[in-house]
């Protein structure tokens, strides 16, 4: 079960791909985060759903959100996954997994889930998507979320 609008978004800390520490609370009281989490880097779907959170992403600043993506990609496949897709967004390596499971981003199979979630500024999940395969819906409804946030 995936955490539910109107409960608060858990703490967590992890590296950004240059290694320095990044904190979800940093945010708080300044940003709302969309925190999107998916299987892999380069892998077909996650680079759509990425490149589709990249081509929106003066939209969902101009929503007054951070766009943060987190797997358990080492740093260095995050730095030339990022350098190779002219992302300005942060990624986030969770290399044991264990953010991946305080938010339950399931396994389906083999590969790690894939499930965004929209974080008002006061740490509040306000918006839940949790699919697989539908990449661009990951994008759209989080970023309507947002707006409607405003």
């Amino acid at each position: 079960m995936t955490l539910a609008p109107g409960t608060p978004a858990p703490d967590f800390t992890l590296p950004d791909s240059t290694g320095q520490p990044v904190t979800l609370s940093q945010f708080r009281g300044q940003k709302n985060v969309v925190l999107f989490f998916y299987p892999k880097d380069d892998s077909p779907g996650c680079t759509l759903e990425a490149c589709g959170f990249r081509d929106r992403y003066a939209e969902f600043q101009d929503a007054g959100a951070e766009v943060i993506g987190i797997s358990s990609d080492s740093e260095v496949s995050h730095q030339q996954f990022a350098r190779r897709h002219n992302f300005p967004f942060l990624l986030l390596s969770d290399r044991e997994g264990a953010v991946q499971k305080l938010y339950d981003a399931k396994a389906l199979w083999v590969l790690p889930g894939r499930v965004t979630y929209a974080i008002d500024k006061e740490g509040i999940v306000r918006y839940v998507f949790d699919s697989m395969l539908d990449f661009a819906g990951h994008v759209a409804q989080s970023l309507r979320m947002l707006q409607a946030l405003k």
